[in-house]
């Protein structure tokens, strides 16, 4: 993406799971390009900080704890946002979760609900709740953070897979729905990047070499890596693009 100047000025944004990894690199990309930016997550020591990087760049930041399993939060969420700044024009949802990597006759049922409530339930909750604002002023884009495996089988990742897939499918059905609106959807699909989720599989040698080979470029992304495809997608650059699934991916899906 180097050298397309991306301007978000006057935007509005707000990233979920945006304290660390994906989600804190694309709120900072955002607000580099221009916008404000309002971060959430559950977990409030992370989100300040990317809140508090936000403002260095002078930038306006609202760092909200919020429960996407929660409608009523969600809800409390977006009316902070349009309080804060006045309108919402990027909605990006990026909250994900994989408490369990293993054959899927051994996934336990608790983990395959976390999963599914992370993923996909807070992913809709929030889409639901953004719409009528969207529509209100008159347009508006939505980037839901999905992955490679929800396009392409992954081994011993059924549960996270079925998860990012239903998030393909609602990105596609959205952009359907609302792109008489001026509301645009489309989906990130990263590849395997170097985030917290996959510290566990990079700390072994045997795993890490194992993924790394099965990769065309050789080599795991890193969160900044995806970042400047969503604030692309999120610039009047992207204005003809909806309901796409994007993999950023070192070309893993071409094989």
């Amino acid at each position: 993406m180097n050298g397309m100047a991306i301007d978000l000025s006057g935007k509005a944004a707000a990233v979920s799971g945006s304290g660390r990894g994906i989600g804190r690199a694309i709120a900072l990309e955002l607000a580099r390009a221009g916008a404000d930016v309002a971060v959430f997550s559950r977990t409030e020591e992370e989100f300040r900080g990317t809140a508090a990087a936000i403002e260095d760049m002078g930038r306006k930041a609202l760092a909200l704890r919020v429960d996407m399993m929660e409608p009523g939060e969600v809800n409390a969420m977006v009316e902070k946002v349009l309080g804060e700044f006045g309108r919402l024009d990027i909605m990006v949802n990026n909250a994900g979760t994989s408490p369990s990597y293993d054959y899927m006759e051994n996934v336990i049922t608790e983990d395959y609900a976390a999963i599914m409530d992370t993923n996909i339930r807070g992913t809709f909750l929030c889409n639901q709740r953004v719409i009528p604002a969207m529509k209100e002023q008159g347009g508006g884009c939505i980037i839901n953070v999905a992955s490679l495996s929800g396009l392409k089988a992954l081994f011993k990742c059924s549960a996270y897979s079925a998860s990012k897939g239903a998030i393909i499918a609602l990105t596609r059905t959205m952009a359907v729905e609302l792109a008489r609106f001026n509301i645009r959807v489309n989906a990130l699909c990263p590849g395997y990047m170097r985030t917290r989720m996959m510290e566990g599989l990079l700390a072994y040698e045997r795993s890490r070499q194992r993924i790394e080979l099965s990769i065309p470029m050789r080599r795991v992304g890193e969160a900044e890596e995806i970042a400047p495809m969503a604030a692309f997608l999120a610039s009047d650059a992207a204005s003809y693009i909806t309901g796409a699934a994007i993999c950023v991916d070192g070309g893993l899906s071409a094989t």
